[in-house]
C-alpha cells in the first residue's frame, strides 16, 4: 500500500477479531509511534500493550471505575467486556512534562499523532483498528489505577485486530466545507 492509498482509505472498523498484530507488525507499529512531531524531544507518550488475557486487567479497572463513578447501569454491565473488542488493546497516554516552550496542548497533540501513526501503520499492514475514548479515557479512577498523574491524559484506547467485515466507509465530508483560501 502506498502512502496516498493509506491516507485516503484508512478507516476504523468496530468489529475486529484474531489474529492481532504479529511481532513483526508490532515492531513497525511501535516505530511509527516514535516518528511523530515532538517539540523539544520530550517524548510525551507512554503505551501499555495488552493482548489476549492481559486485557482482562484493564476490563477489571473499567468495571471498578464504572461502579465507583456511577456511570450508569449499561456501562457497569458492559465495562469488563469492552476489552474483548479486539485481540490487542493499546492504552495511549500523554505523559505531561512541564516545559517553557512546549505547552500541554502540544504534548497532547504529539501523543495523539503517535496514536494515529500506530493506527496508520496497522492499516498499512492489512490490520484494522478503532480508536476509542469516552468515559474510561476521562475517568480519574482509571488514570489512578494505571499509575498516571492528574496532569497525564489517556489519549485513547487503540483496539487492533483483523477486520471481520469488508465494509468501506462512505466519505461524508467535502473538502470545500472545511478549506478556504485567504482570510
Amino acid at each position: 500500500m502506498n502512502a496516498t492509498q493509506l491516507l485516503l482509505n484508512r478507516q476504523s472498523d468496530s468489529q475486529l477479531s484474531y489474529p492481532g498484530p504479529t511481532p513483526q507488525q508490532m515492531e513497525l507499529i511501535q516505530q511509527a509511534a516514535l516518528r511523530v512531531p515532538d517539540h523539544a524531544n520530550l517524548a510525551p507518550w507512554q503505551f501499555i500493550v495488552l493482548e489476549d488475557e492481559k486485557r482482562d486487567a484493564l476490563g477489571s479497572i473499567f468495571a471498578k471505575a464504572a461502579l465507583a463513578e456511577d456511570m450508569g447501569e449499561r456501562a457497569i454491565e458492559r465495562a469488563a467486556s469492552l476489552v474483548d473488542r479486539a485481540p490487542m488493546v493499546i492504552v495511549c497516554i500523554m505523559k505531561y512534562t512541564p516545559h517553557d516552550k512546549v505547552p500541554r496542548v502540544e504534548q497532547i497533540a504529539s501523543a495523539s499523532c503517535a496514536t494515529f501513526a500506530m493506527q496508520q501503520a496497522a492499516f498499512a499492514q492489512g490490520l484494522s483498528s478503532i480508536w476509542r475514548t469516552g468515559a474510561f479515557a476521562q475517568s480519574p479512577m482509571v488514570k489512578s489505577e494505571l499509575g498516571l498523574s492528574s496532569e497525564d491524559e489517556i489519549i485513547g484506547y487503540l483496539y487492533l485486530g483483523t477486520p471481520t467485515l469488508d465494509c468501506p466507509k462512505k466519505r461524508r465530508h467535502q473538502v470545500a466545507d472545511f478549506f478556504s483560501y485567504g482570510i
